[in-house]
């Protein structure tokens, strides 16, 4: 499994610093390279550059939304089929429906252990893999 995430670039969108740092240090140790970005402006303007694999970004951040953030990023060309994956700490139906409408991969509740996030890694990457054949 540790292959799969040996060099994989993922960028983590939150403000909460506690997120971001656990995040980072737990992806960290399995290889993969981050970045992270404090709300939807820091994100897009890291994006071009960064290029990454995976990007996970917060519903709930101040200036420019999760939701808003994901639909920017979705209707870029370039990044259309970077998997997205929403964190928040409500496990609502609706947060859900609205995440997939504007893109979302998937969706992650936050708190999350080390294996709720590499296995919304894994989801995603695998289907990459599988629709690749």
């Amino acid at each position: 499994m540790s292959d799969l995430f040996n060099g994989l670039k993922v960028m983590v969108v939150d403000d909460s610093k506690t997120i971001r740092r656990t995040a980072e240090t737990l992806l960290k140790k399995q290889g993969c390279d981050v970045v992270t970005g404090v709300d939807g402006y820091d994100a897009l303007s890291k994006i071009a550059d960064y290029k990454p694999e995976i990007i996970f970004i917060d519903i709930m951040m101040p200036r420019l939304d999760g939701y808003q953030t994901c639909a920017l990023v979705k209707s870029n060309q370039a990044f259309k089929k970077t998997p997205i994956i929403m964190l928040s700490s409500k496990d609502g139906v609706f947060d859900k429906a609205k995440g997939r409408v504007v893109g979302s991969d998937n969706y992650l509740t936050k708190p999350f252990s080390r294996d709720e996030l590499l296995n919304a890694i894994s989801a995603q990457l695998d289907g990459k893999a599988t629709a690749a054949v």
